[in-house]
């Protein structure tokens, strides 16, 4: 066994929060060293939206100057209810801001606001909009030779490897490519662009959403010198005289390594999603033996929360939803390779609806995907499995796509050939092939096509709220989210429950000390991200409101490392300097 130089700090992960840490550290005089066991750096944040929850920055005062530090406190007891933290919620109002700030000047990291609602725009201090921001696009290039290195988003999103923001003008304008000539030639000039960077440099160059998140603070991290060593999973954390001193690691030939850290180790792990022995304790449909299926990476396996356990740290699975559920389905992408799509934008349009086993709806299909996501495991307690329909009809399909199938006029033979969608000439039709009870979806379109050709949804009061239109279709009226299911042929796709990454996770100080079950720090050992336990007590409010909250406290433990030693330093000095003599 070797040992290794030794570094002021070592961030274990290479997405928001651990680069955020590193970055700031770094800014503050400290030597970090960024390890990542995947060959790519970017974790879960290059997979994913790339927004940010975090009230007040100056890009929402421009949207929402009536925007408040007490609507924010409102809303955010409202939203946590007894996992309320006073103390962390004054820190993350208070540091949000000054962390974009920090960041949009010191380094790469660019926002841009958003027009989203709260998801929860309704209730005490919720807002319409000025509440998340969005990573800017960016031009990977910039990257250089570690452009390889960055992780690509997932396949199952992107059009060819082309990437969009679920917000931005690019889907409207794919929506709209047989109906508007603008919009024609729109797709053509970005069809042109893409098909340039993939004969070029193999994959899509100008990348938003997570990937531009990912890659904006990977470019600050390299600028700053800060390596990021990829391929380097850490298996241990040392412990000497009761301080993590650093970590046993792969070395570069695979053999055991000891990399040694001053000032301490910081876990940023991306919490347990594919941990399975955890989450078939945590999630409730894996407990009745329900399928479940995440999209994000399969090398979050829990190594942080394992690492903090096995020195004293404690993981309870203390939220009633304890990860950020997300409906998803599989994709067979051919020749054995499966994929995983996540319905971020399909269950808003006007003309799709949401069914179980028994053909019943059971919630606001237009709802956020961890909102409906709960409903569905709820519904799902007594059923055979935890899963819904989607369904449609032609006109819809056409018009929209559902899921991974594309809308017209992309064809849809292969995936109705592989069973991805189903297709029936009839709703009982339909239902006999996908597996639905048969009378029940009929009565269940029956009554919802009651209200919808009207706008109305009297069952579940769809469109009621201004997140639920905000993803739907603003063209279409008098409800943006409902239209009836008449047309046949009628279509299905299976959607069983996944998760953007788990809220549960290592208990710590609020700025980021891992905690032993007595309360008392486990000195030199951080945790941030999705490895400490999430601010929101398991609710998912708004869009964002992982990397939002995860960014924030990442600064701010980094400020808390520095300034420790800062004084320790001071302190030092002090100690050893040669008194002088007092005159007499």
């Amino acid at each position: 066994m070797t040992s290794t130089t030794e570094h002021d700090l070592i961030v274990v992960g290479s997405g928001a929060a651990g680069l955020t840490f590193a970055i700031t550290a770094k800014k503050r005089g400290l030597d970090v060293v960024v390890l990542e066991k995947e060959p790519v750096f970017g974790g879960t944040t290059a997979l994913s939206g790339g927004v940010l929850w975090i009230p007040l920055t100056h890009h929402g005062r421009k949207q929402n100057p009536g925007d408040s530090v007490e609507a924010v406190q409102t809303f955010m007891m409202h939203e946590t209810g007894a996992f309320y933290d006073e103390e962390a919620v004054r820190t993350f109002i208070e540091k949000g801001p000054e962390m974009v700030d920090f960041m949009e000047r010191e380094t790469q990291m660019q926002f841009v606001p958003t027009l989203y609602p709260d998801y929860h725009p309704d209730v005490p201090g919720g807002v319409d909009v000025g509440r998340s921001i969005l990573a800017a696009a960016y031009d990977i290039r910039g990257l250089g030779k570690d452009m390889e290195r960055l992780k690509p988003p997932l396949k199952s999103i992107t059009f060819i490897g082309m990437m969009f923001n679920s917000s931005n003008a690019d889907l409207k304008h794919f929506f709209r490519v047989t109906k508007s000539l603008k919009s024609f030639f729109y797709v053509a000039r970005r069809l042109a662009s893409h098909v340039k960077e993939l004969v070029l440099y193999r994959r899509a160059i100008q990348v938003t959403s997570g990937n531009a998140l990912a890659a904006r603070l990977a470019k600050s991290a390299l600028d700053l010198g800060i390596p990021i060593l990829t391929s380097t999973p850490a298996r241990r954390i040392l412990m000497e005289e009761g301080r993590a001193r650093g970590v046993l690691m792969d070395g570069k030939d695979g053999q055991p390594c000891e990399l040694k850290a001053r000032h301490g180790v910081v876990l940023a792990c991306g919490g347990f999603p594919h941990d399975l022995k955890r989450i078939a304790q945590a999630y409730p449909h894996l407990k009745r033996g329900h399928a479940h299926v995440s999209p994000t990476p399969e090398s979050n396996t829990g190594d942080g929360a394992n690492m903090a356990e096995a020195v004293g740290g404690v993981v309870d699975i203390r939220f009633k939803e304890p990860a950020a559920w997300m409906p998803v389905t599989r994709v067979d992408f051919g020749k054995g390779e499966m994929g995983v799509f996540p319905h971020l934008l399909d269950r808003y349009k006007p003309g799709v609806i949401g069914v179980l086993s028994n053909g019943q709806r059971f919630t606001n299909e237009s709802n956020s995907y961890h909102d409906v996501g709960a409903a569905m495991i709820k519904a799902c307690k007594d059923l055979p499995e935890t899963a819904m329909w989607l369904v449609c009809d032609k006109p819809t399909l056409g018009k929209y796509g559902l899921g991974y199938v594309k809308p017209s006029p992309m064809p849809i033979g292969p995936l109705i050939r592989n069973g991805y969608l189903v297709e029936g000439k009839t709703l009982a039709a339909l239902a006999e092939t996908a597996g639905i009870e048969s009378a029940g979806l009929e009565q269940t379109v029956r009554e919802y096509n009651l209200g919808a050709l009207e706008g109305k949804d009297p069952a579940f009061a769809r469109g009621s709220t201004s997140f639920n239109r905000y993803l739907a279709d603003a063209e279409h009226k008098p409800n943006p989210c409902v239209a009836p299911v008449q047309h046949g042929p009628f279509y299905a796709i299976k959607v069983l429950m996944g998760d953007l990454g788990t809220f549960d996770g290592l208990q710590t100080s609020v700025v980021g000390e891992v905690l032993q079950r007595d309360g008392a720090p486990i000195n030199g050992l951080y945790a941030v991200g999705n490895d400490r336990a999430s601010i929101m007590g398991g609710n998912y409010p708004g869009a964002g409101i992982t990397h939002g909250p995860n960014m924030t406290f990442a600064y701010v433990t980094a400020n808390h490392v520095a300034d420790h030693v800062a004084s320790g330093a001071l302190r030092s000095a002090a100690s050893s300097a040669t008194p002088v003599p007092m005159p007499a």
